[in-house]
């Protein structure tokens, strides 16, 4: 009985040996699994990137093409190359009339579209066709009259120089008449009396006032 003292003891510091180390194991796991816990809730996602703010600098938009300008309105008069016939071409808002004439009996009113870069094609009556280019203050260019074409040369002019019309009835008869007054100051153009041409009287130039058969008239500037 004296013995078995002693070995209860001892058994019950190996049992409480074995507790304690029992619980020193829970405790460890217990705190490794906190541990992982606590360091999922730290872990954060990267933080999405954002998008680089706009430099104040705004972006270049292409230039407008540059549009072209129409040539400006303005009177030309000039002769043929061979100095038979006189020419004169007005121009306005990108439209143009024109009158060729010999002073005796050809003549020929034509009109069209200038375009942009001085060029034009105006025609008239039986096929008549003028083709020319306005380059600074003339117009180079040739008039088709059917059975023959005649180059010429109209410069820019001044008033009273131009181009100039009438038409009325003058007892009884319809009278249309057109005049080329060239910057020289000289006068070309023709009347036609019921259709019969014929050489134009001479106008005044600063009012237009013509005298036809007895009767005053008054030739206008011409325009498209």
């Amino acid at each position: 009985m004296k013995r078995s003292g002693p070995l209860f003891t001892l058994l019950a510091g190996l049992l409480l040996a074995l507790f304690m180390l029992s619980l020193n194991v829970t405790e460890g796991t217990r705190s490794t699994s906190t541990g992982s816990e606590s360091s999922g809730d730290v872990v954060s996602a990267s933080p999405t990137p954002t998008a680089s703010p706009p430099s104040g600098k705004p972006s270049a938009s292409p230039s407008p093409s540059p549009s072209k300008t129409a040539v400006p309105n303005a009177d030309y008069a000039g002769r043929t190359d061979d100095d038979s016939s006189a020419v004169a071409v007005t121009l306005r808002d990108g439209k143009a009339v024109a009158y060729s004439c010999d002073g005796k009996d050809q003549e020929s009113w034509l009109k069209g579209d200038v375009k942009a870069d001085g060029s034009m094609r105006l025609t008239g009556q039986n096929g008549n066709v003028l083709t020319g280019e306005l380059k600074g203050k003339r117009i180079r260019g040739t008039v088709d009259m059917g059975q023959r074409k005649y180059g010429f040369t109209a410069d820019k002019a001044v008033k009273p120089s131009g181009l100039y019309r009438a038409t009325a009835t003058v007892r009884g008869a319809e009278v249309d008449g057109g005049w080329i007054v060239l910057p020289s100051g000289q006068q070309v153009g023709i009347l036609n009396r019921a259709g019969k041409p014929g050489p134009a009287p001479r106008i005044d130039p600063e009012t237009g006032v013509v005298t036809v058969d007895g009767q005053r008239l008054t030739a206008e500037p011409v325009t498209p």
